[in-house]
């Protein structure tokens, strides 16, 4: 079992910086591949950036170039540094914990989620 908690969301101008965390339990978290995935009300959870247990990223072709996905292994921690951020940026962010050895950007494949944080960028 493992448990996610995000924070770092929060108001930002376009243009802004924010990193989100997800600090994650259990004893296994370098084994799991971690994802980060956005919502919108209504629609499908939409694939952000995801990183494999040796380090491996694959990122959205929405966000690469401004985002930045990073692990911590020593820290249970798995981080998202958005730049330039976008109006169209705004919405909640979900970290997903996943327990193949390979990244997969569907929402289906991951086992664990945690809350979400909001991240709203004004124009």
């Amino acid at each position: 079992q493992v448990q996610l908690v995000e924070s770092g969301g929060g108001f930002v101008q376009a243009g802004g910086s924010l990193r989100l965390s997800c600090a994650a339990s259990g004893r296994t978290f370098s084994t799991y591949v971690m994802g980060w995935f956005r919502q919108v009300p209504g629609k499908e959870r939409e694939f952000v950036a995801a990183i494999s247990n040796s380090g491996a990223t694959v990122y959205a072709d929405s966000v690469k170039g401004r985002f930045t996905i990073s692990r911590d292994n020593a820290k249970n921690t798995v981080y998202l540094q958005m730049n330039r951020l976008k109006p169209e940026d705004t919405t909640v962010y979900y970290c997903g914990a996943d327990g193949r050895f390979y990244i997969l950007r569907i929402s289906e494949a991951y086992d664990y989620w945690g809350q979400g944080t909001q991240v709203t960028v004004s124009s």
